[in-house]
């Protein structure tokens, strides 16, 4: 066997050898910030009868259902990719159809289509494995693919900014369908075609994402030593009143911690708002 040669000169500090690994490189991204205005909610039938009947609305909740991903070559500009997004919000409204009466709580979908062009290398190697196996078959390989780069998304819940219920004013608001298992998430069907005049909700979030563009590469990397745990696995079987007893006793819930001056010397948590400040 060969040995592995690198054109880099070894790092400082001493490792053990230096071996050939196979990882995903992120060789482009970016992170956003992005107001969302005027997001139209999709309803149950049910619960679109509710809106109907409404005064006002409340959103209570927000999350990132799921995101659909796809990545295509941008033509004539090699190595770049357009990164095609469509996130899909479940959100939670207190529905308020009476003057002084008890709201009723309804989810609704919303969804919000984004696109960037991210750097992602060219390649063209078609790869096979045998990573996939299945029962009561002797050696059943996966399905040949691509050196595509492919699209990671990363973002936390939107944070809900406004609510407000108005008419539908174009058609062309309604879409031609929506995912099984988005529309699960409402009671398995989703009222996509409402006439124009009908009450909706429409909402403005605001979210942070990381679009990242990663391709696998077979990387050199200096190793150390292995991974072996130093930690102990818990006994599951004590005493309920013993594991009780470990637990640190809550003092922030009895007395909540002020925030932090940094000009003040008795805050005594300079350090900590010092380090918080730089993330």
């Amino acid at each position: 066997m060969s040995e592995i040669k690198s054109n880099c000169p070894a790092p400082s500090g001493a490792f053990k050898e230096a071996v050939c690994i196979d990882a995903g490189r992120v060789y482009d991204s970016c992170c956003d910030r992005d107001c969302l205005e005027d997001l139209r909610c999709y309803f149950s039938p049910n619960n679109q009868d509710i809106i109907n009947n409404a005064l006002s609305v409340r959103v209570k909740s927000a999350e990132v259902l799921n995101v659909y991903v796809d990545v295509e070559p941008v033509s004539f500009n090699h190595g770049f990719y357009a990164c095609d997004m469509t996130f899909f919000f479940l959100l939670e409204f207190d529905v308020f159809t009476a003057p002084r009466s008890c709201p009723k709580t309804i989810k609704g979908i919303a969804f919000h289509e984004k696109k960037v062009i991210l750097y992602g290398s060219e390649g063209s190697v078609k790869t096979f494995s045998n990573e996939i196996t299945l029962e009561d078959n002797l050696d059943i390989q996966s399905l040949p693919s691509n050196n595509m780069p492919r699209c990671n998304v990363q973002c936390v819940d939107p944070i809900a900014l406004d609510a407000k219920i108005c008419e539908l004013k174009d058609c062309f608001e309604n879409v031609r369908c929506m995912p099984a298992c988005v529309c699960n998430c409402v009671g398995g069907t989703v009222d996509v075609s409402c006439p124009v005049g009908t009450p909706t909700v429409y909402v403005t979030l605001g979210l942070f994402s990381i679009v990242q563009l990663i391709r696998n590469v077979q990387m050199l990397v200096p190793v150390y030593d292995f991974c072996i745990p130093e930690k102990q696995c818990d006994n599951t079987t004590d005493d309920p009143c013993d594991v009780f007893k470990k637990i640190q006793f809550p003092t922030d819930d009895f007395f909540p911690p002020r925030p932090c001056n940094i000009d003040s010397s008795n805050c005594g948590c300079a350090d900590n708002c010092a380090g918080e400040m730089h993330q």
